[in-house]
């Protein structure tokens, strides 16, 4: 109930402050499970990707620990179904957590750039989104958002296709750069 209110409420907000102009809504799937993967320039990327899906669906989003240990906000988080991870290592639990809301049919947001990135260009990515795709078998929805310099313009919200990877057996680190680079091949071609 919680977030389906928040939801709304960012919702509105962004509705009232600024024109929000989606492209691509046909390619998001009405119920999960797959992989939201976006580039990231502002701390309303994640309200503005819950907007994209609708009814009784919750993206869960992996997010820095950083933001867990904030008062208020960590509790605040976990209600909206963010769970932490450690950047700049291999977080298990954090890959175990995002494969078991996968594997519960549920909707995974990552930012595959792991930080927010405002120079207009797309940042290096970290294989995070990659491995848990190739993990999960799911496939990554690719989203591109492009924040105008001052309220009430237009942001652009384009969505492409799902991307399906079939790699099998063991994943490897080349496997990992080359799925890493297809899905923010894809998140450039939609900015």
């Amino acid at each position: 109930m919680f977030y389906y209110l928040v939801r709304s409420l960012f919702h509105l907000y962004l509705g009232l402050f600024y024109l929000l102009k989606f492209k691509g809504l046909e390619n998001v799937p009405p119920r999960g499970p797959y992989i939201i993967c976006s580039n990231h320039t502002s701390w309303f990327d994640p309200p503005l990707l819950g907007c994209l899906v609708t009814g009784r669906q919750k993206i869960n989003f992996m997010a820095k620990e950083e933001l867990f240990k904030i008062f208020l906000i960590g509790p605040l988080f976990k209600k909206l179904n963010a769970f932490p991870v450690k950047r700049d290592t291999a977080d298990r639990k954090a890959i175990r957590r995002a494969l078991q809301v996968l594997e519960d049919g549920e909707i995974l947001g990552l930012f595959p750039e792991g930080t927010r990135v405002r120079t207009g260009e797309l940042g290096e990515p970290y294989h995070g989104a990659a491995l848990i795709a190739l993990k999960s078998g799911k496939p990554v929805l690719p989203v591109a958002i492009q924040w105008p310099p001052r309220p009430f313009q237009p942001v652009k919200i384009n969505v492409g296709a799902l991307i399906y990877f079939s790699e099998g057996g063991k994943i490897r680190g080349n496997v990992l750069e080359k799925t890493s680079a297809q899905i923010m091949d894809e998140i450039r071609k939609l900015l």
